[in-house]
């Protein structure tokens, strides 16, 4: 079993197609982290960069990250505390940005299901992640390959590398 997860985490809940440049604006690139972040979902959503904790969780729609390959865009998140972010489906570049980074992302068909506020939390069943509902529901997501985890569990593919050095 994983060590990476999450108990009663609270829900932000977004649409469908959510872009690179909501997530960091491009007006924000030139600035670190800490400033993208003030920004980061401010166009769809301008309560997130302020009330966002650590341990949160963002709920999406389909094509979650598409637009550019700016890795700020998933290193915003994982910034500002973002435990996972729950999906139907990811950009390619973004999927991958993200586990590089270190951020949990988990395609879940049935994410649309899940409601803004909700608290959720997160087992493994071996490779694959079972997201807890309040009321009880299960929703399976797509099996996470074990190197995938390994990142997140390093805090992304870079800490993961000097651990292996390392050793």
């Amino acid at each position: 079993m994983s060590a990476v997860g999450f108990h009663q985490a609270r829900v932000w809940r977004l649409g469908a197609d959510v872009d690179t440049d909501v997530l960091a604006p491009g007006a924000y690139m030139k600035h670190g982290l800490d400033v993208i972040g003030q920004h980061c979902l401010e166009a769809v959503r301008a309560d997130f960069a302020q009330g966002v904790r650590e341990g949160d969780v963002l709920v999406a729609g389909a094509n979650f990250g598409i637009g550019s390959s700016r890795e700020q865009a998933a290193g915003v998140l994982r910034h500002l505390g973002v435990a996972a972010v729950i999906a139907p489906s990811y950009s390619g570049l973004y999927f991958r940005n993200a586990f590089n980074l270190g951020l949990l992302l988990l395609t879940c068909p049935e994410a649309v299901q899940i409601e803004e506020g909700e608290r959720l939390s997160l087992t493994f069943d071996g490779e694959t992640p079972l997201v807890l509902r309040a009321n009880g529901q299960r929703l399976v997501c797509a099996p996470i390959p074990g190197f995938l985890m390994d990142m997140v569990e390093a805090g992304g593919l870079l800490p993961l590398l000097k651990k292996r050095n390392s050793q």
